[in-house]
């Protein structure tokens, strides 16, 4: 009997149209470096590169929450592909992220909470060391979940393994190549947009309402009633330029949609339900009113909205 004849493979297709635009920022930022790799450093470039870094974060944060293709090649492929970039696995967001983060929601339980190091703070001093102080807990935790991923499921853990391998050789090939060269244009801006990466935290949860509510009130989704004073949410321009990395109550009430939908989620669900204090205009102007003028005049430093009596932590593994 014949054998049917296989069926063409449908070629891979991006999940959203927008994600062009993710693509484009893959594809820029090693084009950029490869091309001062070649000519020599140029200002010009460095610094949209740099920028480029903190939108391959964002991309690698998207892509955890939802798939950016419709195939697993396409997917695993990005995957390595934003390891190559940002210099870290992208399994990482697993422990970190979505089984901490979006769980506890800057909760006693949240491993990284910002009041967690040194108290509830926010100027810039935090914002400058939240990224070590962070790193500092979720090693651990990348860890422990290496450990068990390895004893129940070893053919994910090979994966995670994979990824290791392809960052820690990318940066090893790079450094005898050209130690200079590598340092310069590849190293530094990844350590430039993982300090981001994890400082976003900071910006958008400082000062913010870390106290854990009630069981009645824990939304999975976007439950009526769910207390949201968790997160600061940032208008303007650093959404269209960073896939809506400020829209952060839409995306905590809603984290398998598309970011491209978080602007209308924002606008017609969340934003009125939200403590105004916490619903800033832009990123720029809130880091330089926060930051380098509240530092000088009390006025302009944002209040806390947790508890004067310390929220203690649930947990002593945490």
């Amino acid at each position: 009997m014949a054998r049917r004849p296989e069926a063409p493979r449908r070629p891979a297709r991006l999940r959203h149209w927008r994600d062009w635009q993710s693509l484009a920022y893959l594809a820029a930022l090693p084009a950029l470096a490869a091309w001062q790799w070649v000519h020599g450093f140029a200002v010009l470039l460095y610094a949209p590169m740099l920028f480029l870094t903190l939108g391959v974060g964002v991309i690698h944060h998207n892509h955890v929450h939802l798939r950016m293709w419709r195939g697993r090649r396409m997917n695993r492929f990005t995957d390595f592909w934003i390891t190559l970039l940002q210099g870290h696995p992208t399994f990482v967001f697993w422990p970190a992220h979505v089984a901490n983060h979006h769980r506890h929601r800057h909760g006693p339980r949240d491993v990284a909470r910002t009041y967690r190091f040194g108290g509830d703070t926010n100027h810039l001093r935090g914002y400058l060391l939240h990224p070590f102080q962070a790193v500092w807990v979720l090693v651990p935790v990348f860890f422990g979940w290496l450990a068990r991923l390895r004893r129940h499921r070893p053919g994910p853990w090979r994966y995670c393994m994979a990824q290791y391998a392809l960052w820690l050789g990318s940066w090893s090939a790079l450094l005898l190549l050209d130690w200079r060269k590598a340092l310069l244009l590849v190293i530094v801006p990844q350590l430039h947009g993982l300090h981001w990466l994890l400082a976003t935290n900071y910006l958008q949860h400082a000062h913010a309402d870390g106290r854990r509510p009630g069981p009645d009130t824990e939304a999975r989704c976007d439950t009526a009633g769910t207390r949201l004073n968790y997160a600061r949410n940032f208008e303007g321009l650093v959404n269209p330029l960073l896939f809506n990395i400020g829209l952060h109550t839409a995306h905590h009430e809603n984290p398998h949609v598309h970011w491209s939908e978080l602007t209308q989620l924002h606008r017609t669900r969340y934003r009125a339900r939200v403590d105004p204090a916490l619903n800033e205009q832009g990123l720029v102007p809130y880091m330089v009113r926060v930051f380098v003028l509240g530092a000088l005049w009390p006025r302009f430093r944002s209040r806390s909205m947790m508890p004067s009596v310390p929220v203690p932590s649930e947990s002593s593994t945490h």
